[in-house]
C-alpha cells in the first residue's frame, strides 16, 4: 500500500473556496475563445488586419521606416513590436512580418523586405538578424491620418504607451490582400482581389448604396491571387459565394504547349494555384509517376528561375495534351480549391460572415468616419491658429507698447490681457516669440495667412455639414488610390484569369489515369475474384479453394470496366485496375460490393457501352437493356431486373441480329422477332415463352438470314436456315414446339 498523500497545511485553510468545475471551465474557456477571436485570428473589416499585423505596421511607422527611408534590421522591428505592443513570441511576430513582405503570399505587400524572405517552394525566411525591411506605399495609405485623430487609441498591454484600435485604412486591404485564420469555433478564409476593381466597385456603391452583389461582380469578377492561375468556376457560383460570404474558388495552374518540331511537344506550367508549394507539388507528381498513376506522362522537370517554369514531357507525341492535363488536375494540386468564408470583425467587435457588398459598405463607412474625424481635428487646429494670429496682429499694431510692458512690468501677462482683451493663448504666443521673429510680424503676412485659414475653415465646416460633400471627398480619395494601383501599372495588373474547364471525355480522363496492362479476370463459383497479369488462354491450370471451381474467366485490360451481374438481377461495376492481384485465390466479391448473401454471380464481362444485353429470369421473362444502363458508380450496385425468390435472373446474352430463339426445360423451341422484346433500363420484363411447368433453359439472339446455329456435346455444329425454322417461328410468349433432331440433350445451344 502506498502512503496517502495530503495537501500541505498552510495553517490558513479558511481561504480555500470550492468552485464548480463545470462553471470554472466554461468561464475560462469562454474568455480564451473571445480573446482568440478578437485579438488573434479574425481580421477587422475596416483595415483588413489582425492585431499582430496592425502592431507591426504601426511600430514601423513610429520608427520612421517610410518607403523613402533606409531599411532597418527585422530583429530591431520585432523587438520594438514585442516590447511595446505585442507581448508574444518573437518568432510568431517575425513570421507575420515576413509574410507581409512575400509577394507570393500578399497580393499587395505591406512590408518592403531586403534579404531572404522565403520562396514559393516553401523555404523559410532567413533569421531576423539577417533581413531588413521598411514600409511600402500600401502601409503608408493604411496609416494615412493616424496622427490627425483619425482613429481611437487604447492603452498597450503595460499601459506605458498607446496603440490604434484600427488603422485609418485608405486602402481596401481586407479584400485586396485577403486573410485566413482559425479561431475557436470559427474560422476565416478570404482570397485576395484586385485593388483597381475594388475601387471601381466602391465608387459604384457610393453612387448606388443599394447595389446588389450581382452588380458588384460586374466590377469584381472574382479573386486575383498573387501567384496568378485560372479560376474555372461559373459566374453563378461566384455570385452565390459573394452573396452568402461562404463558398470557394477552383483555381488551376496556367499551362501552354511548346512545340518541339516533328510533331513533338511538351507542356510548360507558368503559374500554379495560390498557397501550393512548388517543390511539394513536383514531389507529389514524381511519386505518382513512380506509382504508374500517370501513364500519359513520361517525365517532369523544374526549370524555374525567378519565374515558374515546370516542364511536363508526355509519353508520346500522340498523347492528347488536354486529356493529360485533365488527369493531372484530378490527381494533383495543379488544381486546388480556395475556400471563401468572409468571417470578419464587423465594427471591430462582432464576428460575423458578411457578403461582398456589406464588407465594402463597412469600409466606406469607416473611410467617411476617418474623413470626419480628420476634418474636425484640422478645424480645431485652424481655430487655435486663427486665435493666435489675431493676437499677433494686435501685437504688431502695438509693438512699441508691447515691448514697453514686457520691459517694465513684473507680470506683463495680465497687463496685456487687460489692455487689449487678449486670451491666455494669445499672450503666451506673443511672450514666447523670439526677437528675430519680430521682422516676420508684418501685417500683410498675418492677414494673408488669416484669410487663407478662414477660407479653409469655411470649406471644412461646409464639408462636415453635407453628406454629399463627404461622399464626394471619400470618392476622390478612392479615385487617387485607384490611379496608384491601376491595372495599367505592373503592381495593379490582374494576375488571375477566368476560363471554363474544357469539355473533356470523362471516360478518356479516367483511362488516362490508369496504366494499360493486359489481365485475365477470374471469378470462382463461390464468388472469389482475382486478376492475373497477362492474357491466359488455358484456364485449366487455375487453382481454387477446396469445394470451389471456375465460374467465369475472360481477358481484359486494367483500363476496362468489369460488369458483374448477380442472380438477384443486380449489376455491379469494378475497375480493372482495382481488382485484387493473381496471388492466392483473390478476394471475396462481397468485400468489394454490397452483394446479398442469397445471391450468386450470374456472369461477368468487359463493359462495352455500344452493346446491348438480353436479360432473362428463370420464369422466362426478359427484356433488352443497354450496357451503359448496367454501369453502377457505387458499391451498392444497380437493380436491373426485378425478381423475387424463388425466381432468379438466369441468363444474360448479347443482343445481335433480328431474332430470338428460346428453349425451355420442357425441350420446346420458339423463334420470334427481336423487335417483340422491349428495351428497358429496369423492370420485370415480358414473357418470352409460355410453360405449363418448369422454366427457361437457354436463349440465343441471331440473324435469321444466317440461320440458327448450335453445337452438340461432341462439338459438331448444326445450322437451321429460315425455311427449316418455319415450324418453330411464332410470336413471343407462345409455347413453341419440340426441339429439332440433333439438338443437345443439355437443352443449351452450346452443347
Amino acid at each position: 500500500m502506498g502512503q496517502e498523500i495530503l495537501p500541505p497545511s498552510g495553517g490558513d485553510d479558511d481561504n480555500i473556496q470550492p468552485v464548480d468545475l463545470k462553471a470554472a471551465l466554461e468561464q475560462r474557456y469562454l474568455a480564451y475563445a473571445l480573446s482568440t477571436i478578437m485579438h488573434r485570428a479574425l481580421p477587422d473589416v475596416r483595415d483588413g488586419l489582425k492585431p499582430v499585423h496592425r502592431r507591426i505596421v504601426y511600430a514601423m511607422n513610429e520608427m520612421g521606416l517610410r518607403p523613402t527611408s533606409a531599411f532597418r534590421k527585422c530583429a530591431k522591428i520585432v523587438g520594438e513590436v514585442m516590447g511595446n505592443y505585442h507581448p508574444h513570441g518573437d518568432q510568431s511576430i517575425y513570421d507575420a512580418l515576413a509574410r507581409l513582405a512575400q509577394d507570393f503570399s500578399q497580393r499587395y505587400t505591406l512590408v518592403n523586405g531586403q534579404g531572404n524572405f522565403g520562396n514559393i517552394d516553401g523555404d523559410s525566411p532567413a533569421a531576423m538578424r539577417y533581413t531588413e525591411s521598411k514600409m511600402t506605399a500600401v502601409s503608408e495609405l493604411l496609416l494615412e491620418g493616424i496622427d490627425q485623430d483619425a482613429v481611437d487609441f487604447r492603452d498597450t498591454y503595460d499601459e506605458s504607451n498607446s496603440e490604434p484600435v484600427v488603422l485609418p485604412g485608405a486602402f481596401p486591404n481586407l479584400l485586396a490582400n485577403g486573410s485566413s485564420g482559425i479561431a475557436v469555433g470559427m474560422a476565416t478564409s478570404i482570397p485576395s482581389h484586385n485593388a483597381h476593381e475594388l475601387c471601381d466597385a466602391a465608387l459604384h456603391l457610393i453612387k448606388h448604396p443599394d447595389a446588389t452583389v450581382e452588380k458588384l461582380v460586374e466590377f469584381i469578377p472574382g479573386p486575383d491571387f498573387p501567384t496568378g492561375g485560372i479560376i474555372i468556376d461559373s459566374r453563378d457560383s461566384i455570385i452565390e459565394s459573394y452573396r452568402t460570404g461562404r463558398g470557394g474558388f477552383r483555381v488551376r495552374a496556367k499551362w501552354q504547349i511548346e512545340d518541339l518540331g516533328r510533331g513533338g511537344y511538351q507542356i510548360v506550367i507558368t503559374e500554379i494555384p495560390f498557397q501550393v508549394q512548388k517543390s511539394r507539388l513536383i514531389e507529389k507528381i514524381a511519386e505518382l509517376l513512380i506509382a504508374r498513376k500517370l501513364p500519359l506522362l513520361e517525365d517532369i522537370r523544374d526549370e524555374s528561375a525567378e519565374d515558374i517554369r515546370v516542364v511536363l514531357v508526355p509519353k508520346s507525341r500522340s498523347v492528347d495534351p488536354t486529356i493529360l492535363m485533365e488527369s493531372m488536375f484530378k490527381l494533383t494540386e495543379l488544381e486546388s480549391r480556395f475556400p471563401l468564408n468572409m468571417n470578419v470583425l464587423s465594427m471591430g467587435r462582432i464576428p460575423r460572415v458578411m457578403a461582398l457588398n456589406e464588407v465594402l459598405k463597412e469600409w466606406l463607412d469607416h473611410r467617411r468616419e476617418v474623413l470626419q474625424r480628420r476634418s474636425r481635428f484640422r478645424l480645431a487646429a485652424i481655430e487655435k491658429r486663427l486665435e493666435i494670429l489675431g493676437g499677433l496682429l494686435i501685437a504688431y499694431l502695438n509693438i512699441d507698447e508691447v515691448i514697453r510692458i514686457i520691459r517694465e512690468e513684473d507680470e506683463p501677462k495680465p497687463v496685456m490681457m487687460a489692455r487689449w482683451d487678449l486670451t491666455d493663448n494669445q499672450v503666451e504666443a506673443i511672450l514666447n516669440m523670439r526677437l528675430r521673429a519680430l521682422r516676420k510680424l508684418e501685417e500683410f503676412e498675418i492677414r494673408k495667412e488669416f484669410d487663407e485659414l478662414t477660407k479653409e475653415k469655411g470649406e471644412i465646416e461646409a464639408l462636415l455639414a453635407s453628406d454629399d460633400k463627404q461622399w464626394q471627398t471619400v470618392a476622390w480619395e478612392i479615385g487617387e488610390v485607384k490611379k496608384k494601383f491601376a491595372k495599367a501599372t505592373e503592381v495593379g495588373r490582374r494576375r488571375t484569369q477566368f476560363a471554363d474547364a474544357p469539355e473533356a471525355d470523362e471516360e478518356a480522363i479516367q483511362q488516362a489515369m490508369i496504366e494499360k496492362e493486359p489481365i485475365t479476370v477470374v471469378i470462382s463459383e463461390k464468388g472469389w475474384i482475382r486478376a492475373l497479369k497477362g492474357h491466359i488462354a488455358d484456364t485449366a491450370t487455375l487453382t481454387f479453394k477446396e469445394g470451389d471451381g471456375l465460374k467465369v474467366a475472360f481477358p481484359a485490360q486494367t483500363t476496362d470496366k468489369i460488369l458483374i451481374v448477380t442472380t438477384g438481377g443486380k449489376a455491379f461495376t469494378l475497375g480493372g485496375d482495382k481488382l485484387p492481384g493473381g496471388r492466392g485465390h483473390g478476394e471475396p466479391l462481397r468485400i468489394m460490393v454490397d452483394m446479398d448473401n442469397d445471391q450468386a454471380v450470374l456472369t461477368a464481362f468487359v463493359h462495352d457501352p455500344a452493346r446491348k444485353q438480353l436479360i432473362v429470369s428463370t420464369a422466362g421473362n426478359g427484356f433488352v437493356v443497354a450496357e451503359a444502363e448496367l454501369v453502377a458508380n457505387t458499391r451498392k450496385g444497380k437493380q436491373i431486373m426485378n425478381v423475387a425468390l424463388p425466381e432468379e435472373t438466369q441468363l444474360l446474352v448479347s443482343v445481335s441480329g433480328d431474332h430470338v430463339a428460346v428453349v425451355g426445360e420442357n425441350r420446346k423451341l420458339l423463334v420470334f422477332p427481336l423487335a417483340q422484346v422491349p428495351e428497358m433500363s429496369r423492370g420485370k420484363g415480358v414473357r418470352l415463352q409460355r410453360y405449363k411447368d418448369g422454366g427457361i433453359s437457354d436463349v440465343r439472339c441471331f440473324a435469321i438470314s444466317d440461320g440458327l446455329v448450335w453445337e452438340d456435346s461432341a462439338g459438331r455444329t448444326f445450322t437451321k436456315n429460315k425455311d427449316e425454322l418455319a415450324e418453330w417461328l411464332g410470336d413471343r410468349a407462345s409455347a413453341g414446339r419440340t426441339v429439332p433432331k440433333g439438338f443437345p440433350r443439355s437443352g443449351k445451344f452450346a452443347g
